[in-house]
């Protein structure tokens, strides 16, 4: 049987321990407390415009996205005249493109952002908004394009230029596409077509 010497000494360490878990446990949840939560949605990021103009993507909330990383020296690159058509086919009903230049693969957009604005222009009549060149890969992987490749239920790297994006009018990705995918195909617009908001 413990002495009540040996009782009293158990008991405030017991109450020492518990005292310094409670510490813990406070400093933990105050931590928390202040922590930014984590995106959930496309609308929670921010990008800058070809123009030079910061952004958040959250003035898009309500249409449908499609998000596109282009380039302008690919086998890919005439995509940018079907993605145009696209636009002004739905644009009226609540649709955007918005094309991400990127220089990831085979360097295949060196241009500065005033020649790739020329070049859409002038060789594609473009008139959706282009943002800032960006990488979509690699350690300078742009916070967007980390969320569509980690976070937004379509995981994996992108493959190469024009792989393309779905996203609803809430922000949430729907569907995912490869660059070999007409941004006129069936299985594309289809998909659109099912989410665009009623007007």
């Amino acid at each position: 049987m413990e002495s009540p010497a040996t009782a009293f000494l158990h008991f405030s360490l017991l109450t020492a321990a518990a005292a310094s878990l409670g510490m813990v446990a406070s400093a933990d949840a105050a931590s928390g407390a202040g922590s930014k939560p984590a995106p959930h949605t496309v609308h929670d990021f921010r990008a800058v415009t070809i123009d030079g103009v910061a952004q958040p993507l959250s003035v898009y909330k309500g249409n449908v996205l499609l998000i596109v990383n282009t380039a302008s020296k690919c086998g890919y690159t005439p995509q940018y005249e079907e993605l145009e058509g696209l636009y002004r086919r739905y644009r009226d009903r609540g649709f955007v493109v918005l094309g991400f230049p990127a220089n990831d693969f085979m360097r295949q957009e060196p241009g500065s952002d005033a020649e790739i604005k020329a070049f859409c222009g002038t060789k594609y009549q473009t008139t959706f908004p282009l943002f800032s060149k960006i990488s979509v890969k690699g350690k300078e992987i742009h916070p967007l394009y980390a969320y569509l490749t980690r976070d937004s239920g379509f995981k994996g790297d992108i493959s190469w230029n024009f792989n393309k994006f779905l996203v609803a009018p809430d922000g949430k990705v729907v569907a995912r596409f490869g660059s070999g995918t007409d941004p006129l195909a069936k299985e594309l617009t289809s998909k659109l077509e099912a989410i665009l908001p009623v007007r």
